[in-house]
Formats: structure tokens, C-alpha cells, sequence
């Protein structure tokens, strides 16, 4: 029997350089989700800190602490759970994604598109590597925000075996309709389930609109939050990926000797 999960998102407020803030907003969202019911659990991009650029690398080197705690907080909960922390590693700091595995932290993935709209490129590293982590709850593929104008990488991850891909993000007005169309795009066309974390609020100049949303691989938005601060609960089943992907296989007609793989 195909199994089925219970995923969540988890979007927030996110205050800029409050790393105790936002750790606690985090922890008490994680809890609360987990007593619903939830087994896989997605924050927002660089929910610890925001990206407040002028103290980012003292804040980054804050993160091992920020992920320890997180990582506790799932083994209590026997959650898994996503999100991006600033990594600083040998002088370089990256946008970090962490995979947790009820306490247990199995994948990390640094951000491959960095925004340079918003001067990501300027203060931030680019990774060089896809991620498809293996988890309790199956294979999560890993991608963040600006990722998402990228498909190549989301085909690449669905090749490599992802049912799910957790995309945590800070989006922000007046780009919500691309979030929107894209997220389903992304679904529909690689046959997978999509949990998206935006988060909310203003930071600085910028307004986030939040919108954040659990999508089936037929592109049916199963959970789509509003403008404020929420979690959100939903099932997947992987009866209907599979049924969907046997019914149309488009991963199996793909013309990779034509245009290349991914």
C-alpha cells in the first residue's frame, strides 16, 4: 500500500538580526504543528536571522547553535524538518538548508541561484551541489526560493529519485503571481509534491505577502496560507504520484539524447 504523510508549513514574521525571536517563534510553530498531526515540517529561507546583511557574518556564526536547538526540537517531536540557516564556513558564508530527521540532521543544502536583485551575490556564497536527501518520510529534493525560476534543478531532482521538495523562501511583493504559477508549474510538470515556506510581514524595505502552500503533483494546491502568520497542515498521498505518473509518463518519454539531461 502506497503510503501517506501528514506535511506542514510553517510561516512567520521573521525579525531581522532577533536570532532568540525568531528560534522561538520557530520552536513553539514546530510544536504546535507536531500535535497536529504533522510528520514533515518547512520554515521560511533564513528564518533565524532574515538577511540582514550588516551583521551576517556574527550571525552566522550563531547557526551551529540555532541548529542544535532545532535539531532537539524535532527529536522531541519526532518531526522531520526544512529550512535555511546563514552557514559560515573557511571565511564564506552560505544559504544553508538543513534536513532533520526527527533530531538526526541527514542533508544539507547550500542556495545554487543566488538573487543578485537583492545583492545575495554580493554577501553570499553559491553552492554547487543538488541535494536528494534520503529521509524517514522518503526522498525530499531540496531547493530555495529563487531556486524556484530554475527548472532544470527541480527536473534534475525529480530524476534523482525526489517524492517531495521542500522550498523554503523569502518572497516578497510584487511578485507573488510568478510564486504562484511557478510552484504549480514546478508540481505539475515534474510529478511531485511541492511543501512551499514563504514568510510574512516587512522586513526593512521589503513586504513579504506569505501565500505559502502544500501542492499535490497533479498541481492542486491542497493548503495556500493568507498574508499572516500560520501553519498549515496537509495529507499527501503517494497513491495519486504514482497513479498520476503511470497515467502520464512524462519523466519516461522525455527526449533527454535531444535536449540534454536533466
Amino acid at each position: 500500500m502506497a503510503k501517506k504523510i501528514q506535511a506542514s508549513i510553517v510561516q512567520f514574521n521573521i525579525k531581522s538580526g532577533e536570532i532568540e525571536q525568531n528560534l522561538q517563534a520557530a520552536t513553539t510553530a514546530l510544536v504546535r504543528v507536531a500535535k497536529r498531526g504533522a510528520q514533515l515540517a518547512v520554515l521560511p529561507e533564513m528564518w533565524s536571522c532574515g538577511y540582514d546583511y550588516r551583521n551576517l557574518t556574527e550571525l552566522a556564526a550563531q547557526s551551529p547553535q540555532v541548529l542544535e536547538r532545532w535539531q532537539q526540537t524535532c527529536h522531541e517531536t519526532r518531526l522531520v524538518s526544512v529550512g535555511s540557516l546563514p552557514e559560515l564556513d573557511e571565511g564564506h558564508i552560505y544559504n544553508t538548508a538543513y534536513v532533520i530527521d526527527r533530531g538526526e540532521l541527514v542533508g544539507r543544502y547550500r542556495k545554487l541561484h543566488l538573487f543578485s536583485t537583492m545583492l545575495e551575490d554580493r554577501f553570499l556564497a553559491a553552492g554547487n551541489q543538488a541535494l536528494v536527501a534520503e529521509t524517514s518520510l522518503g526522498k525530499l529534493g531540496i531547493a530555495i526560493c529563487y531556486d524556484l525560476r530554475f527548472p532544470e534543478l527541480f527536473r534534475k531532482l525529480a530524476l534523482e529519485g525526489a517524492e517531495i521538495i521542500c522550498l523554503p523562501a523569502e518572497w516578497p511583493k510584487p511578485r507573488q503571481e510568478h510564486w504562484l504559477a511557478l510552484l504549480r508549474a514546478r508540481a505539475i510538470e515534474n510529478q511531485l509534491f511541492i511543501v512551499a515556506a514563504n514568510c510574512c510581514g516587512i522586513q526593512g524595505k521589503l513586504d513579504f505577502f506569505g501565500l505559502s502552500q502544500l501542492i499535490s503533483p497533479l498541481g492542486k494546491v491542497l493548503a495556500l496560507a493568507d498574508e499572516t502568520e500560520t501553519e498549515l497542515v496537509a495529507e499527501f498521498d503517494f497513491a495519486e504520484m504514482e497513479q498520476y505518473r503511470k497515467h502520464i509518463d512524462t519523466l519516461g518519454d522525455r527526449r533527454g539524447d535531444v535536449y540534454g539531461t536533466p
